[in-house]
């Protein structure tokens, strides 16, 4: 059965490795964003591939630029399909769009999600997450399929919260 794959990357191969399966004829996905002027991977070092395992697993690990395989012991493990929807959901002309909602938040501003089943949630905003965060929750989610994380884009600031941010 085809699923899609998270895939690590050598350092700064997730351009390459995107053109290599493309010519391959695999289905790739990597998300890219505009920082500074620049396209970037909104995941450093990873992204995402649809192929047949095991059948396909040797190809897709010999490919030049290719790390590995994000899995465990028992192998790859596999995404749902929803999250690459997701994640195309918030792009607009190819790029990840990081705020569509308004003001950028800051540290200790009121906000509320705009969209998903947690409309309607308010709460206070404590940061902006790195490059290497985004990894972590990709990494997370991966690993534990339970992870929560609401995308920036689904936010709103309605406020400027009182004191500092709490968080736990």
């Amino acid at each position: 059965m085809i699923r899609w794959y998270v895939i690590r990357t050598k350092a700064r191969k997730e351009f390459q490795v995107e053109h290599l399966f493309g010519q391959a004829g695999f289905t790739v996905y990597n998300p890219k964003y505009l920082q500074d002027g620049a396209i970037r991977p909104f995941f450093p070092g990873y992204l995402f591939l649809k192929f047949r395992y095991p059948e396909q697993y040797r190809t897709v690990i010999y490919t030049r630029g290719v790390q590995k395989v994000v899995g465990n012991s028992s192998g790859p493990i596999s995404i749902e399909a929803e999250i690459i929807r997701c994640l195309k959901a918030r792009e607009k002309n190819g790029l990840i769009e990081l705020m569509k909602y308004g003001e950028e938040p800051q540290p200790g501003d009121e906000i509320m999600v705009m969209e998903g089943p947690l409309k309607g949630l308010r709460g206070l905003f404590y940061r902006n997450l790195s490059d290497k965060e985004r990894v972590m929750i990709l990494l997370n989610y991966v690993a534990y399929q339970g992870s929560l994380t609401i995308e920036k884009s689904k936010i709103k600031k309605v406020g400027r919260g009182q004191g500092q941010a709490r968080h736990g």
